[in-house]
């Protein structure tokens, strides 16, 4: 290819195979082509061909060996209508297709309501006899289509692909396309997705016109339109629907094929259902993406090629938990927030190569899907995802956000709804449907989630992803998601049901300036800034990590992190828009990613913090492993059980004791205490030597159940933790409901406090950073920051730094500090910063004034630590004078690394006043 050649003569696109026809010369306008400059090149706009760009086959589902691409250099002129063709005229200006009118690489780089489009071609020779198809990948919005001054038909839609059979339009030699264009974008109710009119924060550059592949084919009359394949793993075949044109009725052979031996075949008829055979079929995953090849032929002779995945799709209750599944298997699906622009070609991916490295990098980072953002992209990249193995949630282009959508905007929205639907059943790595996205252009949502889930009932739907937040209406119930957004998160507000799983749809959003490599506009947009390359990454891996306990502990069974590259003003990738600079240590990243998956597939657990196994057998799920006497038991243990119940079934997960790559379970409320197995029953108990150290280590495998975790005993491999009646054995398989009994889900624990404070006492805080240590945690202007504060003081000081211990608001095994002198007042964080206030009743407030003591991060006896519930991992901390809620590396300057251990460590001290 090469580098933007600057054109003398007008050339029609050289065909893309050995039929193509001769290139054909034409009146040259009088501004030729010329490439602008993007705002950010990226490392392939160089490469972009103007005389043979995106020259790949725009269709790797329906395959045809003849073809003629159409794309590069054509006439373009702006016009206020698209009702009086330009037809034998010279347009004044060039445009290179199939790039949009705004884009760099068009070379118009402008914004036109309408606009025409107008080239000349030949047909080649050999395909003399047969019938010529006009195909379009994408035009957006609305567009019409003369050949030699026929108009062929009306397309409404941006995002779906469209074909004129213009075989009776045709003349020998030159013939004439002129293609008109009619884009409001959100001026009207039209599906746009993130486009705007007026752009900013995050809504981007919009995009105009011909933005996908355009070319002709040779066919039959009778000819397939469309392949609807449908693995049936269950049955062990794959289900094809042949759709076709001109064919009502008419025999079709379909033959399956592994490296180029048929393994199957089978023969149907057209526009019905039936079923190839795939015997020992090789089942497609994110870790092995195989892929089959199919070959479809009519009786009356058309053939054509496609592929498909055999897998399986479905939710199930697993470990007690309703599951999303693939291949009868909890996969927890760890994916992006992948909008598809680049500053170069806008919604159009300059070539091949940088649409497939988008996903292969997302790949190598260790995620195993994308979320297709409120855009619909070319088959091309729907292809790269089957192929390297990555399930894609398929978000609907959103109507604009702000209104209620109108009749005729409603109408429009469900047509291409459908039509995305019906165009993408035979994706395999499609794996979720999402209508709406945070309720922007919502209405009808449980209806429309209803016909979605009637068009493809073999997919999961996902009626608003989101739906905790923004412009959303009430949540209808139905679907097969529930799906909240949270920044920075990760979190969920609403567990599981018995019919819907639960996901965390956005969460992330952490930023980074990086100088040269920006959009070039003001405005720019982050949910948190980190102040270098280093201080990102930490805060990646951080909340990330979190995923460990929301897995185990709250049902989450997947997750969207925002994003794997800037978009203009935002600023939240691992990649800088241009994808020239990685703004992340790759290698970190893809190890906590890795660590996720491993805790969804039950190998993982969360090392030196406090959780509870709960049992995973139905009718038994709201039973905990505890400690009795010195013996471990289930019981049916809540959040309004004793004290020493809720503890007695808290355990801290430490590193093995015989294997570090193991687990041991230390009691919390008997410090150097651990379960251990003794003549194959369970105990809890102290190390007395001999074979301790083993019979306390456990390996966590894949729960034997299907999900959540089984605790391999170390040192009798083959012999797993298990209830059985109220006891606790380790024992191998007995059958029955062994591998039920033998999977657990190790998540939140019972009692979240590591380190006890005495309720109803009042205390005051001391720091214990050295050459601070005379200060006090005290309240002044109802801000809570530190001062020098003793026996000598002003008794409003001392009173100010006094607080009576209470009952946690919004847990009851951690705590809420009230203060002495005005009662009724506690302290809270807001914006990050530790605060007086009054109770104002609300969840956030008690949220926001709860705080679990943990054993000071910097040690120290009568120390402790207090972290936030609501945001975990966050710890008062003080940082100046002032005191926050505060994370070890996170964006805040008060986040710093530097002294962080000491600074959140306080001395459980006497009161002062």
């Amino acid at each position: 290819m090469t580098a933007h050649p600057r054109r003398l003569l007008a050339l029609a696109v050289a065909a893309l195979t050995a039929s193509a026809g001769a290139v054909v010369a034409f009146a040259s306008p009088a501004a030729a082509f010329v490439p602008k400059t993007p705002p950010l090149t990226t490392p392939w706009t160089n490469q972009v061909s103007t005389t043979n760009p995106l020259p790949e086959y725009p269709r790797p589902q329906l395959t045809r060996t003849d073809w003629q691409s159409l794309n590069g250099i054509w006439q373009f002129a702006g016009a206020s209508n698209i009702n009086t063709p330009p037809t034998g005229q010279t347009l004044g200006e060039e445009i290179l297709v199939p790039y949009p009118i705004e884009s760099a690489l068009s070379g118009i780089m402008r914004r036109q309501d309408y606009s025409y489009y107008k080239r000349s071609f030949t047909v080649p020779a050999g395909w003399s006899g047969k019938n010529v198809q006009l195909n379009f990948g994408a035009v957006d919005w609305q567009s019409k289509v003369w050949v030699n001054g026929t108009l062929l038909g009306t397309h409404e839609g941006g995002y779906d692909k469209f074909s004129y059979d213009i075989t009776s339009a045709l003349r020998s030699g030159s013939n004439e396309i002129i293609v008109g264009v009619w884009d409001p974008t959100n001026g009207q109710d039209i599906p746009v997705g993130k486009q705007r009119l007026s752009r900013g924060g995050i809504w981007y550059t919009p995009y105009s016109g011909i933005w996908q592949t355009v070319w002709l084919e040779p066919t039959n009359p009778a000819r397939v339109t469309r392949l609807d394949t449908t693995p049936n793993v269950s049955a062990g075949g794959l289900d094809l629907v042949v759709q076709a044109a001109n064919a009502s009725g008419q025999q079709v052979t379909a033959q399956v094929l592994s490296g180029g031996t048929v393994v199957g075949s089978a023969t149907g008829t057209v526009g019905s259902s039936f079923r190839i055979p795939v015997p020992n079929a090789r089942l497609w995953t994110p870790d092995d993406p195989f892929l089959y090849d199919l070959r479809v032929t009519l009786a009356s002779g058309d053939a054509v090629g496609g592929y498909f995945g055999m897998r399986s799709l479905g939710k199930a209750m697993l470990g007690g938990v309703l599951r999303p599944t693939l291949n009868g298997k909890f996969v927890f699906q760890l994916g992006t927030l992948d909008q598809g622009y680049w500053p170069d070609g806008i919604s159009t991916a300059p070539t091949d190569a940088a649409l497939r490295f988008d996903l292969e990098q997302q790949k190598a980072l260790g995620f195993n899907m994308v979320r297709k953002h409120i855009k619909v992209e070319s088959d091309r990249w729907f292809y790269h995802a089957d192929r390297l193995g990555l399930m894609v949630w398929q978000d609907m282009p959103a109507l604009a956000s702000g209104r209620e959508p109108s009749a005729v905007g409603r109408t429009r929205f469900e047509k291409e709804l459908k039509e995305m639907i019906d165009e993408h059943k035979g994706i395999t790595s499609i794996v979720q449907w999402v209508p709406f996205n945070e309720g922007w252009g919502e209405y009808d949502a449980g209806r429309i989630a209803e016909e979605v889930k009637s068009w493809d009932a073999t997919r999961m739907v996902n009626h608003n992803s989101g739906s905790n937040c923004c412009d959303s209406d009430p949540d209808p119930g139905n679907g097969d998601v529930i799906d909240d957004h949270m920044y920075v998160g990760p979190g969920i507000t609403r567990p599981p049901t018995a019919t819907r799983f639960v996901v965390n749809g956005e969460y992330g959003g952490l930023g980074l300036r990086t100088a040269g490599h920006e959009w070039p506009t003001t405005g720019k947009f982050a949910y948190e800034w980190l102040p270098d390359s280093n201080a990102l990454t930490s805060r990646y891996v951080q909340i990330t990590g979190r995923m460990v306990d929301l897995i185990n502990g709250n049902g989450l069974s997947g997750s969207v992190y925002t994003e794997p590259t800037d978009v203009e003003e935002e600023l939240n990738g691992f990649f800088t828009y241009d994808r020239q600079i990685r703004k992340m240590d790759f290698a970190r990243v893809r190890e906590v990613n890795t660590r996720v998956l491993g805790a969804a597939n039950g190998t993982t657990l969360s090392l030196n913090r406090p959780a509870s196994l709960r049992v995973t057998t139905p009718g038994y799920t709201n039973r905990y492993l505890r400690h009795a006497d010195g013996a471990a038991r289930t019981d049916v243990i809540t959040t309004a059980s004793s004290t020493t119940d809720r503890q007695d079934a808290t355990y801290y997960v430490r590193p093995g004791l015989s294997n570090a790559s193991c687990y041991s379970f230390e009691s919390r409320n008997f410090p150097g205490q651990y379960l251990r197995h003794r003549d194959s029953r369970v105990y809890r108990e102290a190390n007395n030597g001999g074979s301790f150290t083993g019979d306390a280590t456990f390996c966590a495998r894949p729960g034997l159940s299907g999900g959540g975790t089984s605790l391999e005993s170390a040192n009798f491999p083959g012999r797993y933790l298990r209830h059985r009646g109220e006891q606790v054995w380790v024992e191998a398989s007995t059958g029955g409901s062994f591998n039920d009994d033998a999977t657990w889900a190790v998540g939140s624990p019972l009692w979240r406090s590591g380190a006890d404070l005495a309720v109803g006492q009042s205390r005051s805080f001391r720091v214990t950073t050295a050459g601070y240590d005379n200060r006090y945690l005290r309240h002044r202007d109802n801000l809570a920051r530190t001062d020098v504060i003793s026996a000598s003081s002003a008794q409003v000081d001392r009173q100010d730094a006094t607080w009576i211990v209470r009952t946690g608001l919004a847990d009851n095994s951690c705590y809420t500090f009230e203060s002495v002198n005005y009662p009724g007042q506690f302290l809270r964080h807001a914006n990050y910063r530790l605060q007086k206030a009054t109770n104002d009743g609300s969840a956030t407030f008690q949220q926001d004034a709860t705080f679990c003591a943990q054993p000071g991060l910097n040690g120290g006896s009568g120390n402790v630590s207090l972290e936030s519930l609501n945001y975990p991992g966050y710890y008062w901390r003080h940082y100046g004078e002032a005191v926050y809620i505060a994370t070890n590396g996170g964006g805040n300057t008060w986040d710093s690394a530097g002294s962080y251990n000491a600074d959140v460590t306080w001395n459980n001290a006497a009161p002062l006043g």
